[in-house]
């Protein structure tokens, strides 16, 4: 392969990054702030607030994302009441026809389902001496929730969640399935361009190596940062001495 081929790679990977990077980002931060909701009516005792959510996870968790992102980008503009508001310039059902908007959707579906049920879980292991010091200090239900409860489960579900965000970094590599052409897809171009595999799969590899080393390193910072109580004093003690 040629310095000038390997030249035209970069715009195209650049390019593909971009889309990457924004699929990533927003899809997880919509995620979060549905899981967040829909986490505290996952472990209700009210089955009708608890069962829409579990069947909603349960159906989600089940299904691969690549047929998810293919039922939301060509199995709804099958539907003729789809296809009409289309017509009608109805702006909610057209995002159904751009490939970005249909990713987002899928992968924040996706991300929001597997949220959901590991914020659930860090709610269901808290320590009940919180619920009794909330409740000592007079305070309401909805205070407890706002300053004790919820606080106290998205720091202990920072471990777990940080398995979902690489997970979804990854996961976006499935949405040139869908026509983007994000830092997989520019790979695939550039393969079918040029004949040279190696090179190219190789190279988006290693950016996605890095992308999940930036990713690992802020989230340890950030267990650092709100976990530190919970680490063990004599792993502190090791590690000073």
């Amino acid at each position: 392969m040629s310095y000038d081929e390997l030249a035209q790679l970069f715009p195209a990977y650049a390019s593909g990054l971009w889309i990457t990077v924004q699929l990533t980002v927003y899809s997880l931060c919509l995620g979060l702030l549905l899981a967040i909701p829909l986490a505290v009516l996952r472990i209700s005792p009210n089955r009708l607030l608890s069962g829409p959510v579990a069947a909603y996870t349960w159906f989600i968790r089940g299904t691969p994302l690549l047929a998810q992102l293919m039922i939301v980008y060509y199995g709804f503009g099958q539907f003729q009441w789809v296809q009409d508001a289309w017509q009608r310039g109805n702006l909610v059902l057209s995002l159904l026809r751009d490939p970005f908007s249909c990713a987002l959707i899928a992968l924040t579906a996706n991300t929001c389902a597997y949220t959901t049920e590991i914020l659930a879980g860090a709610l269901r292991t808290t320590p009940y001496g919180e619920i009794e010091a909330a409740q000592a200090y007079g305070m309401s239900p909805l205070t407890a929730w706002r300053r004790i409860l919820l606080p106290s489960a998205l720091r202990r579900f920072i471990p777990a969640y940080s398995n979902e965000v690489i997970l979804m970094l990854h996961g976006t590599s499935l949405v040139s399935a869908i026509t983007l052409v994000d830092l997989t897809g520019a790979a695939r171009d550039f393969y079918a361009n040029y004949y040279a595999p190696f090179e190219a799969f190789i190279s988006v590899g290693t950016v996605y190596f890095g992308l999940t080393s930036i990713m690992t390193f802020v989230i340890r910072l950030t267990e650092r940062r709100y976990l530190i109580h919970l680490r063990p004093q004599h792993f502190t003690h090791l590690a000073r001495g």
